[in-house]
């Protein structure tokens, strides 16, 4: 399969993306020139941003706080959820200690985090 060799090729690829994304909608037809050409430089540009611009997950602390505002919670109130008390849960959430394994499984399946994240 082709591939995007350099900074200059995606550059030229992103803007036909740009191109061929305003000429085609939901009525274009499976088999129409221009959503083949979308699909074709949409698997190389995603194949050449996930070697060069990788996306790394967020840390712990980063989604559990984001799970904080998220839902309106205190930290007492997530505490609460996941069986630790406040200050071991604040402890985590500034990063100045991970949780126990056991911890980490409640926190995965309670927040409903992807279990890499909380174990990373």
């Amino acid at each position: 399969m082709a591939q995007i060799k350099d900074e200059k090729q995606y550059k030229a690829m992103m803007a036909r993306l740009d191109e061929l994304f305003f000429t085609t909608d939901e009525n274009t037809p499976a088999d129409d020139p221009r959503l083949l050409e979308l699909d074709m430089l949409s698997a190389l540009v995603e194949e050449y941003e996930q070697e060069h611009f990788p996306i790394e997950l967020p840390s712990l602390t980063e989604t559990m706080n984001a799970r904080l505002q998220e839902n309106h919670w205190t930290q007492k109130e997530m505490a609460s959820l996941l069986g630790m008390t406040a200050a071991r849960l604040n402890a985590i959430l500034s990063g100045k200690s991970t949780p126990t394994f056991e911890q980490a499984r409640t926190i995965s399946a309670r927040l409903k985090i992807d279990p890499a994240i909380v174990l990373a």
